[in-house]
Parts: structure tokens; sequence; C-alpha cells
């Protein structure tokens, strides 16, 4: 039998995927703690009931949507890691950097969720933490840090962290940050990706590749 998250997928346009939208963009804004399923209702403009028929209890509707993201995440790096193949380190970290920044801009609750993750756990843990950590293996393999992606060594790790790290910042904290560079969205864009390419290029390609 079909999962929730399936059907939902299957009909883009079903009071489910509508719901699923919805709940995802406010999970984003607030976190779990502070998103009601009150809230989700009132932004789709149905009552509680329906909301609860679809999706069952918050934690249902929160884990499907930790679900779609680490499914659409493991999708993207999967695209990444066929685009860089056979390029030079530098091409591969300035390719990496634009698509995961491309992501990333167009769907800001995933740069939310994860941050919200690392420091307002929730009471039941369902976080993208678990998958953290395939993630940063995978983007170390793909920028030949590391032979394999089950032998990925710490320091591999932390740079993969750092450059993660600095991409959520960016996007995260656009609202802040924009206003203090006096710039529009699209050209707020181009300057993070051109800033971190400025700071992550040279310092992945300034010495041989951690192994």
């Amino acid at each position: 039998m079909p999962s929730r998250l399936e059907r939902a997928r299957k009909d883009p346009n079903s009071m489910k995927a509508k719901i699923l939208a919805s709940a995802r963009k406010i999970f984003g804004e607030y976190g779990y703690n502070d998103t009601t399923t009150r809230m989700i209702a009132k932004d789709v403009g149905i009552d509680i009931s329906t909301l609860y028929y679809h999706w069952g209890e918050k934690q249902d509707l929160y884990e499907a949507i930790i679900m779609e993201i680490s499914e659409e995440i493991q999708e993207k790096l999967n695209e990444v890691e066929k685009k860089v193949s056979g390029q030079s380190l530098t091409t591969r970290l300035e390719i990496a950097i634009d698509m995961m920044s491309d992501y990333l801009f167009s769907h800001p609750e995933v740069s939310n969720l994860i941050l919200f993750g690392y420091f307002n756990k929730t009471p039941h843990g369902v976080t993208l933490d678990i998958r953290i950590s395939k993630y940063i293996s995978n983007i170390a393999f793909a920028m030949g840090l590391s032979r394999n992606k089950s032998e990925v060594s710490t320091q591999a790790k932390a740079r993969i962290l750092a450059v993660w790290n600095t991409v959520l910042n960016f996007i995260s904290g656009e609202n802040f940050f924009r206003p203090l560079l006096d710039t529009s969205h699209d050209d707020y864009v181009d300057v993070v990706k051109e800033t971190l390419k400025f700071i992550l290029v040279p310092a992945f390609t300034s010495d041989k590749p951690v192994k």
C-alpha cells in the first residue's frame, strides 16, 4: 500500500499534497516545536479534522517532510556526482557549489530545517541528523577527498562540513545578510556563490587531497 507521502507525490493537486507543501513551509519557518497543526490547517484553508484525516498527527506529517527532503538532497548529490565525474578538483568544487546553492536557495526551508535540527532537537528526535553523515561521505568522495564512500577521514569530513555549514548559513541568513549588502535576491545568490568559490576553492586545492 502506498504511503501518504507517495500518494501526495503522485497527485500534486491533491489535498494531501497541499497540506504537505504548507507544512513544509511552516515547519521550515518556525521549526517543529513552534508549529501547530492548526497553523498548517489555517494556511491551507481547511479545518483541523481534514488535516488529521489526510496526515494523522503532527509528527507523522513532520516525518514525511524529513523523508522527502532527505531523498531530495540525496538525488541532488547524485546529480552533482555525475556532473563532476572526471573533472579537476577546482571544477568539481565550482559545479558542486553552484548546484547545491541553486537547490537550497530554491528550497530555503531545507536549510532552516537542517539548522533547526542542529540546535533545537524535537522531542521525538526526528531530524536530518541521521543522514548528514552519509551526505558528507558522498560529497567527500565526489570531491576526490576519499578513495570510497565508506572510508572518509575525519579531516575530509570536517572540510566538507565547513562547506555545508557555510552554504546553509548564507541561505538561512539571507534576510539578515542581504540588507547589509544592500542588494537584490538574485544578486545575493550570485555573490554567495562567488564568495564560496573565492574562499573554498583555494582552501581545498592548496594541498594534496585528503585521503
